[in-house]
């Protein structure tokens, strides 16, 4: 095969003035061809071709011309070519940037392709970490006319030289540093145009973006090669096309992508190949990218193409979870998923590949397997065709709902009105009106009489669709054929999918029982008649409440708990008014009979037998309690033999109650408590505590003593379990404190806010006891110690907010009436914190790497996390070895009853589930 191409003269690309005619000579771009693909196209090398007019008072505009040209001069019979097998022997494997982000990470990539026993492999690599968005903007910069584009490709020059170097020697580090340089340096030359111009096209930024996927793809073979193994790596703009439809999307050529496929192959015959990600050509070879989730995509094709065994998609998760597990505590990792199941959770947020990877292997029923690179062990997620095959057991025991997904921050815009009724096109012309102001519609509803219809829109669209709508129908509004275009804001999205809920009866029953039960009002629903999917939306507020509610009713497991509540005030009698709304879905669908067995207070308690009937336990309490006494009701909760499983729920704040943990663990009853006094008590009664619970078979749940229904320990306890390393746990942990200081704005004074808050039920009834600041101080010593730091909580410093000379105060009373002396100084802070363009945020941090902690009052930016909450929302960021850069951070309601409660709840399901339901 010959090749007749037109290039430049050199490996560079030319400034715009030396085009003012066309320039062309025959050369080789680099003499390592193989390595050097960024200016090789197949069919030859390619024709840059930056043309630009400069004259007077016009501006200079740049274009790129990508042209090949191939002439068959004769194909030489006498080279044997090399016929790609397809089939069961190979297997696909992708790894994203996350995967080959460092050395070390592209070492452990090779170990696992080299160790992976198909007969033949495919690798494709994503650019390595963060480096596509480098890229992005590198051209962002230079239209912009950004000087420090210049830097910034160094820095992308620099980060792979220095990989390289780790990973490379001898030949192959020379090749690569090579080329690098020439990449490198043609690309500074077509940002310089760019900058000139001011001005990239499609076409020229999918070019340059593209080169990171070449250099990660050349130094993973390399490495492989490094270690005995024969590999080629593949420019898949060589092979890969595609055609741009609308939408930001492209759809594959198979035909000619196969086509070139073989020709590539017969040139370049491995057994394992490592291909670039992301990128492809037009069918005028003309480079291009494959848009969102690219590499995924680019893996579906390659396995299609090669009709492999196996597409492996290789990612930092161990799969696809049943819910979002910040959200739902209890998800389980799904081991199966059908390609519907994976298309309709991914469409509302899961975290699942994108739709349109899944088409590719769906021709040749190729399953994709979801795994995780840092936790081996574990088999992931398969997505594929459901078996025929399967044990009719198995069915029946399968939730007939394999997950749930959630879209926040929407709204819900209900076009109604008689004369919509049988009237031909009035659908075309509300959805017409959407689609001209470019909103996107997550869902529809409409009702069989016609006379409305109820969709869905991102709440930052629904302003100009309303708009749009009213000034559609305007005439139809003013004759009266339309009643209203009604808004309703402050909605998000529930939807439970499931491929076996098409054969089972009753799923959307038990899926709006369990909302009833958790008290969610539905306000619009939508399925599809294949019924893969059920959609609900609900109020915003009401999401997550929402997601766990249906998860628990799917999900947990049978079991009996006989249960005691301590201290029914308000967190306990919330929490009595939650059990009571679900006990019955528990009960009836999932045979969890959760019996409260015993409610005591201070003064009075009430036992009974069989279980009190929690739909009257506040008159019950009053008309048949009987004199307080713990260990009394102890002995009677743990007491009854037919129940196998006890738990105390402690809802107060006392100590001498939480002195009884140590020994209701030792006779084997679990405890669940929001009470921050025993783990922020004398360290060496916390460290007797938790010895006997790690050794005993009891459980200890303890999440709401520091995030109310945030999951803040189970998260730390998540990352020390994983082997992650605690830096620094820096946070607004006060609900009180985070509300007094977001409403602590304008010319409002701190004792009107502190006033409000008493007022709303979010302080302490002295509110001496949130500002002294020892609430946050329990909760880092409490943090701090599951981190495995051995503090006592005077080792806390802790900076009070109460006014020195109003400690002494007599009564609450008398504090809120002298608080106003002090708003003065509160103002002046405020006042020095606006100016420096921040914001107050009373805060508590664990410093794990110098062993201490720390509660203050601090000043943030306005544009860190912590300044922008709202109302009384807790923020907590972990800076962790594997989230140093980027602090994982958890973030939602930190006060209320309610939320307070629902932390306590979600305790006593996880309990439930530990104690019978499958992990």
């Amino acid at each position: 095969m010959a090749f007749s191409a037109a290039v430049s003269s050199s490996p560079r690309i030319l400034p715009p003035t030396a085009f003012a005619s066309e320039t062309t000579a025959k050369s080789k771009i680099c003499s390592l061809p193989s390595l050097c693909p960024s200016l090789s196209l197949l069919h030859g090398q390619p024709r840059f071709r930056l043309s630009s007019v400069s004259q007077l008072g016009k501006r200079i505009s740049p274009t790129i011309h990508v042209a090949a040209s191939v002439t068959d001069i004769s194909v030489s019979k006498s080279m044997d070519e090399d016929h790609l097998p397809k089939g069961d022997m190979w297997s696909v494997h992708k790894f994203g940037g996350t995967c080959v982000g460092t050395s070390q990470r592209i070492k452990n990539v090779a170990d696992i392709i080299i160790n992976e026993d198909s007969e033949s492999k495919l690798v494709v690599v994503s650019a390595m970490s963060k480096v596509t968005d480098m890229m992005y903007d590198l051209i962002f910069k230079a239209q912009s006319r950004d000087d420090s584009y210049v830097s910034a490709l160094d820095a992308v020059l620099e980060k792979h030289s220095l990989t390289a170097h780790d990973l490379l020697d001898g030949d192959e580090l020379a090749s690569f540093l090579s080329c690098l340089h020439n990449d490198v340096n043609n690309l500074k030359a077509m940002l310089h145009a760019i900058y000139i111009a001011g001005h990239a096209t499609e076409s020229f930024t999918d070019f340059v973006v593209g080169h990171g996927e070449l250099w990660s793809a050349q130094m993973l073979s390399s490495v492989i090669r490094k270690n005995g193994i024969d590999c080629n790596w593949m420019d898949t703009r060589e092979v890969l096309i595609v055609n741009p439809t609308g939408s930001n999307q492209v759809d594959p050529d198979f035909l000619e992508s196969e086509r070139r496929l073989e020709k590539w192959f017969s040139q370049n015959p491995s057994k394992t190949i490592i291909a670039t990600g992301f990128i492809a050509s037009t069918p005028q070879n003309i480079p291009t990218t494959l848009k969102r989730d690219g590499s995924d995509f680019s893996a579906a094709i390659m396995g299609s193409l090669f009709k492999a065994r196996q597409v492996t998609i290789w990612t930092d998760v161990n799969g696809v979870y049943s819910a979002d597990p910040r959200k739902v505590s209890e998800a389980v990792i799904l081991r199966t998923l059908s390609y519907q199941e994976a298309w309709e959770m991914s469409y509302f947020g899961a975290n699942v590949l994108h739709p349109r990877t899944i088409i590719p292997v769906m021709r040749h029923n190729i399953p994709i397997v979801i795994r995780n690179i840092f936790n081996l062990s574990d088999p992931g997620t398969t997505i594929c065709h459901p078996l025929v095959t399967e044990d009719e057991d198995d069915q029946t025991l399968d939730s007939p709902v394999k997950g749930f997904a959630t879209i926040d921050n929407l709204a819900l815009v209900n076009v109604e009105g008689t004369g919509m009724a049988g009237v031909p096109g009035t659908a075309s012309a509300i959805f017409g009106a959407v689609k001209d102001v470019g909103a996107n519609v997550i869902m529809i509803s409409q009702a069989s009489s016609e006379h409305s219809v109820c969709f869905a829109v991102p709440e930052k669209e629904v302003n100009a669709v309303a708009e749009a709508l009213r000034s559609r129908f305007r005439q139809a509004l003013d004759a009266g054929r339309l009643s209203q275009v009604a808004v309703i804001r402050n909605c998000s999205i529930l939807a439970a999918v499931g491929q076996k809920m098409a054969s089972t009866p009753g799923v959307s029953a038990t899926l709006f029982n369990a909302l009833a039960k958790a008290n969610i009002n539905i306000r619009a629903i939508a399925q599809g008649c294949s019924e893969y999917n059920i959609t609900v939306v609900v109020k915003r507020e009401d999401c997550i409440k929402a997601l766990r509610a249906v998860h628990s009713r799917f999900y947990l497991s049978r079991t009996t708990i006989a249960m005691g509540i301590i201290g029914p005030g308000l967190i306990g009698g919330t929490l009595l008014d939650q059990l009571r709304d679900q006990a019955a879905v528990l009960k009836e669908e999932f045979n969890i009979d959760l019996r409260v067995m015993g409610i005591t207070g201070s003064r009075i308690m009430l036992l009974s037998e069989v279980g009190i009937d929690l739909s009257q336990w506040r008159e019950l309490l009053k008309e048949k309690g009987e004199v307080a006494n713990l260990e009394k009701l102890t002995q009677h909760v743990h007491g009854n033999h037919f129940i196998p499983n006890t738990v105390l729920v402690d809802c107060t704040a006392d100590s001498h109650v939480a002195s009884y943990y140590h020994d209701w663990l030792r006779k084997g009853i679990h405890v669940i408590t929001p009470n921050k006094k025993a783990n922020s008590g004398p360290l060496d009664q916390y460290l007797k505590l938790r010895a006997l619970q790690r050794k005993s078979y009891t459980h200890y749940f303890y999440e709401a003593t520091v995030g109310a229904g945030l999951p803040i320990v189970s998260t730390l306890r998540g990352l020390l379990e994983t082997g992650d390393k605690i830096l620094r746990i820096e946070g607004i942990f006060s609900g009180t404190l985070s509300y007094i200081f977001n409403s602590f704005i304008g010319s409002r004074s701190f004792s009107e806010v502190v006033a409000e808050a008493k007022e709303a039920g979010y302080t302490e009834p002295d509110p001496r006891d949130d500002l002294s600041g020892m609430d946050v101080a329990r909760k880092v010593i409490i943090l701090a110690r599951d981190s495995g730091l051995k503090l006592e909580l005077s080792d806390i410093p802790v900076q009070s907010l109460v006014p020195e000379p109003l400690k002494a105060s007599a009564s609450a009373e008398e504090f809120m009436r002298q608080l106003p002396l002090f708003d003065h100084d509160w103002a002046k802070e405020r006042k020095e914190a606006e100016e420096a363009g921040e914001v107050l945020r009373y805060v508590g941090v664990v410093d794990a790497v110098n062993q201490k902690g720390n509660v203050q009052l601090r000043r943030y930016k306005k544009e860190h996390p912590f300044a922008q909450l709202s109302g009384s929302d807790n923020i907590i960021a972990f800076t962790t070895k594997r989230y140093e850069k980027q602090p994982l951070i958890v973030r939602g309601p930190g006060a209320g009853a309610q939320v307070t409660a629902g932390g306590i709840f979600s305790d006593i399901l996880r309990l439930a589930s530990y104690l019978g339901a499958p992990s």
